[in-house]
């Protein structure tokens, strides 16, 4: 995982200079989301990847999270302590979902990253 994970954080970085940052954070989301997806709707087969998709959706809350306590990044106070606040429950119910699996626990976290893509591009 760690390896695909930086593979795709380096094209994700050439890729910016194509895309715009919100256009890739859209589309990380959306990844995210689709892993995650995957897993729920087909829980008896693909339950062994649920650990791999969510450590790619806590990784990627990880560096949204980085980018927003950015001493140069221009966000307003209240966006910033609103996207904080959002990445804390997005790890405290990943925890949940590790101590008690459950394909339908995905749900929450599926549409917090569907909904921010879909800001994020403006819909």
């Amino acid at each position: 995982m760690q390896n695909g994970f930086n593979a795709y954080a380096a094209a994700a970085k050439t890729a910016q200079a194509v895309v715009s940052p919100r256009e890739l954070e859209a589309s990380l989301l959306i990844k995210a989301a689709t892993k995650l997806q995957s897993v729920a709707d087909d829980w008896s087969q693909r339950e062994p990847e649920l650990d791999e998709a969510l450590t790619y959706n806590r990784r990627l809350w990880t560096l949204l999270v980085k980018a927003v306590i950015a001493e140069d990044n221009p966000l307003p106070v209240g966006i910033k302590t609103n996207i904080l606040g959002l990445a804390n429950f997005i790890f405290n119910h990943t925890f949940k979902v590790v101590a008690d699996p459950q394909p339908q626990a995905l749900t929450v976290l599926i549409g917090i990253n569907r909904d921010i893509a879909a800001g994020l591009r403006g819909r």
